[in-house]
């Protein structure tokens, strides 16, 4: 049995146990449907393998040694990820496209006697939706835009509105990237593909009636592209606007940057690409202050010298009306929290989307 996906929304209720993308581990690297497992029925170098046999030497070569490698890589999925799973286990499995490496592996799951399902057009039909979502399709929901210079704590307060119900999507934290030049995650970023998969999923589970709460970010977080009409969205999109005293901020930053004030050396080489912005001498005095642990010191001269700055001559990108002005001393737990309470007043003042 195949189905269908009509909408990205149908994948938050699937019945199904487990997801499963059998494609090469680079293949599911890249992107893969949320959730999903990967149990590769050919890894990549067996899948480059087959490939070029198919394409330089005979389909029915290509086709023969493949089976023999998917039954071999399938048994040893059932012998050991799936070795603890029981007779109610409804798998849902997929490839590339619905075709061969997704229908061997279910065919072999079904005789179990699993009640296995297939996605039809695999992952390219879900690509397709995530495509019409984000390019193709008029956004479904209004638009608040979190503001304010940088370290006036708009990421740590997007995840106290989501706490208290309201709806956001964390662009940085999908893209894995807190959008400054020490941003980058140990990590890295996800690719392209993964990036706007987050997003479609997280415009997925909004109610259109609602509006959704996004921090304000440029056309790139990191590396990856913020999808145009999205862009366009943001620039144009009420705002509230968080305000701070640069002491707090640097404060703030200090804290917020925990992984990076542990080792000093990693943002002395962050700070580099500082150079043909503020000549050496001002960024190795930069530098010194993070390997001398003058990390709130280093923080304020940042927010005074670069950030602000770079802030006000891209201030005129932004065209939406300023809903609301928050202002705190502040920016400890407590004063999160409360700055918290009054977006959500504001937030509550937009009100349901009407007809």
């Amino acid at each position: 049995m195949a189905l269908k996906l009509h909408a990205l929304s149908d994948l938050l209720t699937l019945e199904a146990d487990t997801v499963i993308d059998v494609r090469a581990p680079a293949e599911f690297a890249e992107d893969h449907l949320p959730g999903a497992i990967s149990l590769p029925v050919l890894d990549d170098a067996e899948r480059a393998r087959v490939g070029t046999i198919y394409k330089q030497e005979s389909p029915f070569k290509a086709r023969k040694i493949g089976a023999a490698l998917v039954a071999r890589n399938a048994a040893r999925h059932i012998e050991t990820a799936l070795a603890e799973k029981g007779g109610g286990w409804r798998p849902l499995v997929y490839c590339w496209r619905g075709g061969q490496r997704s229908g061997s592996f279910a065919a072999i799951l079904a005789q179990i006697g699993w009640r296995t399902e297939l996605i039809e057009g695999g992952y390219r039909s879900y690509r397709r939706l995530v495509v019409k979502a984000l390019y193709e399709e008029p956004w479904p929901t209004r638009l608040l835009v979190l503001d304010g210079n940088t370290g006036t704590a708009k990421t740590a307060l997007l995840a106290r509105l989501a706490a208290r119900g309201a709806q956001v999507i964390d662009l940085e934290g999908l893209a894995r990237h807190r959008g400054s030049v020490l941003g980058p995650d140990p990590r890295g970023q996800p690719s392209q593909k993964a990036f706007e998969s987050g997003i479609a999923m997280a415009l997925a589970g909004c109610d259109p009636a609602r509006p959704v709460v996004v921090e304000a970010e440029s056309s790139k977080v990191g590396d990856l592209i913020v999808p145009p009409s999205l862009w366009a969205l943001l620039r144009a999109a009420p705002r509230l606007v968080i305000e701070a005293p640069v002491p707090a901020r640097a404060e703030y930053l200090a804290r917020a940057y925990g992984d990076l004030t542990a080792d000093p050396e990693r943002i002395a080489a962050l700070l580099a690409l500082l150079r043909p912005f503020h000549g050496a001498e001002r960024v190795e005095a930069w530098q010194a202050m993070a390997r001398e642990g003058a990390h709130v010191e280093l923080a304020a001269k940042l927010v005074e010298c670069h950030y602000d700055p770079r802030y006000a001559r891209s201030r005129g990108r932004w065209e939406g009306a300023v809903r609301a002005v928050l202002r705190s001393e502040s920016l400890d737990a407590a004063a999160l929290e409360t700055l918290a309470d009054a977006a959500m007043a504001a937030l509550a003042a937009e009100g349901p989307t009407q007809g």
